[in-house]
């Protein structure tokens, strides 16, 4: 199998000091929250989501919207190729895969069931992004 190539790359040791266990989990380990169970998913302020690993502005609140599905919901990136989108066959289906494009943590899936123009939904979880408020 093909190295990934990030231009961030630590160890399992070093995310660990980082990240709690939740959040090396659902980063690293490519897991999941529970639905429902994260901060970001009916948290509407004005702002831009970061990657939790490495600070990565990837998702901002104005392509944030209330999917249903239990996880924060966006319909578009932001620009400058900063996720990363892989094929993912676990779970016995094809999926898509998102990921941070600068560390390579695991966000989450993109499905095209997005009620929206772009037609699409970033399910993201919330453990993997940190949010900055617009002043």
């Amino acid at each position: 199998m093909k190295e990934k190539k990030f231009i961030i790359r630590k160890t399992d040791k070093e995310w660990k000091a980082q990240l709690t266990n939740d959040e090396f989990h659902v980063l690293r380990k490519k897991g999941t929250e529970r639905p429902f169970s994260g901060k970001y998913n009916a948290h509407f302020e004005s702002g831009n989501y970061c990657c939790k690993g490495c600070g990565e502005e990837l998702f901002n609140s104005e392509n944030k919207f209330e999917s249903g599905c239990g996880w924060p919901s966006f319909d578009n990136e932001v620009t400058g190729n900063k996720v990363k989108h892989e094929k993912d066959y676990t779970l016995g289906m094809a999926r898509t895969e998102i990921l941070c494009a600068k560390c390579g943590s695991h966000l989450g899936h993109i499905f095209n069931d997005g009620p929206t123009s772009t037609g699409m939904r970033y399910c993201v979880n919330s453990l993997s992004i940190d949010f900055t408020r617009k002043p």
